[in-house]
């Protein structure tokens, strides 16, 4: 059995944003180690099968398990709407007992040029991947402090360095870094150990979501195959970096790159988005 699983094993764990791409797998990799999930998201048909296929992973399926996985928990949940987090929480207590590790996993983007975005572009990128972040965070602190938990917030490496056409992803980003960088010496006070997750590109339906939140399943993907990691590696190191109470993981090697130069040497990355805004005519 691996530090990650020993770490995860009867932990109950929150996932926002699960019934589809990383939250999914997170959530397979989770049951696999014996955690006792409570999965939340928008799309409920997505969640119930995704919850019924990890009920019927057979026992000994994985080395961690021992008995049959435990049937998660699926709650309907829109992190855009106050109250739902709370429920969430709620129920993932009386279900459970206790919560002790939330995933703000949920988010989407929105892209385009700054002359061809508005105002409620900008605002519907942040009601999700800034306040619904928050949402989930205050509606877990009191129960996670309660068990020393800990909180994973979904970031990306856009909140690093933003790219031409990206503004309203890249704000949502660059602020989720921000909170992680100022709540986390906060939180640990209280025994909460927080987590920033920053990846690059990671197989997953982020690039088949339009700028309205909606999902297109025939989209194709904008990314060349050979710079994307797949969801199951991209994962487990996302789920090893919470185990071992990291401050911030970043994912893929061309991200640990981009954020180097971003650190290290800046003008790179800016002359390269110079040649990015020249090419798209933006």
């Amino acid at each position: 059995m691996s530090r990650t699983e020993k770490f995860f094993r009867d932990k109950v764990v929150l996932i926002t944003g699960a019934s589809s791409g990383i939250g999914e797998e997170l959530a397979r990799q989770l049951a696999r180690a014996g955690a006792k999930l409570t999965l939340a998201a928008r799309r409920t048909e997505l969640l119930e099968t995704l919850v019924q296929e990890i009920a019927a992973a057979p026992a000994g399926a994985a080395p961690a398990r021992s008995k049959e996985v435990t049937k998660p928990l699926a709650v309907a949940c829109d992190v855009t709407r106050d109250g739902d987090l709370e429920r969430a929480v709620a129920e993932s207590v009386h279900r459970w007992g206790r919560l002790d590790v939330a995933i703000a996993n949920a988010g989407f983007g929105v892209v385009g040029p700054l002359k061809k975005l508005s105002l409620e572009d900008y605002r519907r990128q942040l009601e999700t991947n800034v306040f619904g972040v928050l949402r989930t965070i205050y509606a877990a602190l009191p129960e996670l402090e309660k068990t020393h938990g800990n909180i994973a917030i979904m970031g990306s490496i856009s909140g690093w360095a933003g790219a031409p056409g990206t503004s309203p992803y890249a704000i949502s980003k660059f602020a989720l870094r921000a909170l992680a960088n100022s709540i986390t010496p906060e939180l640990r006070q209280s025994g909460v150990k927080v987590t920033l997750i920053s990846p690059g590109f990671v197989a997953s339906n982020i690039r088949r979501v339009d700028n309205q939140g909606r999902f297109h399943p025939r989209a194709k993907e904008t990314v060349p195959a050979w710079l994307v990691m797949s969801t199951e590696k991209a994962a487990r190191q996302m789920l090893r970096a919470v185990a071992r109470g990291q401050r911030e993981a970043v994912i893929t090697g061309h991200g640990k790159i981009l954020v180097a130069l971003e650190r290290f040497a800046p003008w790179i990355n800016r002359a390269i988005g110079r040649r990015m805004a020249a090419k798209s005519g933006s």
